[in-house]
Formats: C-alpha cells, structure tokens, sequence
C-alpha cells in the first residue's frame, strides 16, 4: 500500500482551479481538493494524508478526521505548519513505507527524502490526478458505447420492415 502526505494548501495554490476557488472561498477550495483526492485514492488503492496548515489559528490540539478508510484530513496545531507535521510523521515512519510527500517546497522535499520518502511536486501531483480522471472517463465511456443496444436488437425484422416501408410513403 503506498502512503500519500500532502501538504493542502501548498496543492490549492499550485492547482489553477483550486487557486481560483480560494480566492473566493478557502473552503470550497479545500472541499474540492478533498473530492478529488477521495477519488484518486479509492481508484489507486493508496492511503492519503491530506495536512492543513493550522500554523496561525488558534486550534490548540492536532484535528484529524477521518473521511474515508483511504483518506484522513489533518489541521495541525497552532503554530505547526504542515511540513513539520510531514516531516514528524515520515520520520516515525520512516522507510516501512512505500511513502510520497507532494509539495512544492525545495527544504521539505529534503528533508522528507533523507528520512526514506519519495517526493512530487504539486504540479507533477496535479498532472497524475488528471491523467487517472481521463483514463476514468475513457473506462466509462467505452463502457457505456459497448452496453448500447441497437433498435434492430429489440425490434423484430418485420416490424422494422413495416416501420421502412411507412418512411418511404
């Protein structure tokens, strides 16, 4: 099973869609990046962590939830940033883990990888998620063109010689 951290808001500003949904509505911006992240992760059978900066708010205490058996979403405490919160967790973990941290952050990408992870930025990041929602698209759409049913399959051929013969009257 691969392990996924992802540094939230360091995704919402790299993602042209997610970085135009916060400048109305961080909120909405986060939703959607857990829409499509829950996807991804049941789709590629991988567990992602998806972590909040909590770094100038006053949340006193870690909150994690806990969205699906593939993906938990974690607001660190006040006055962790999400990279110590990556770092603190990979350096637990270390190399039991087939582990990815996606962020764009030079430092982070570092230290993450001296301690046994694999790193992506968020643009790479963003380029995998679209390429598996294309590839999704495609299953569904062939699917569906191979589950059509012709009108010749569920008419019999004398009513569709009646039905010619009225077209040519």
């Amino acid at each position: 099973m691969k392990y996924i951290f992802i540094d939230g808001y360091n995704v919402i500003n790299s993602w042209k869609e997610l970085k135009e949904l916060k400048k109305t509505n961080y909120g909405l911006a986060r939703s959607k990046l857990i829409e499509l992240l829950e996807n991804y992760s049941s789709i590629n059978e991988c567990k992602i962590q998806i972590v909040f900066d909590a770094y100038l708010s006053h949340n006193k205490v870690n909150s994690r939830e806990e969205i699906s058996r593939n993906l938990i979403i974690v607001f660190t405490k006040e006055g962790e940033t999400a990279d110590t919160y990556i770092e603190k967790t990979i350096n637990k973990i270390g190399g039991k883990y087939n582990t990815c941290v996606v962020t764009s952050d030079n430092i982070e990408k570092q230290v993450v990888f001296k301690n046994g992870a694999s790193t992506m930025t968020s643009e790479e990041f963003y380029h995998e998620v679209e390429f598996n929602k294309n590839k999704i698209r495609k299953k569904i759409n062939k699917n569906y063109s191979d589950n059509k049913i012709a009108v010749e399959d569920i008419i019999s051929i004398d009513i569709i010689k009646k039905l010619k013969k009225l077209r040519d009257e």
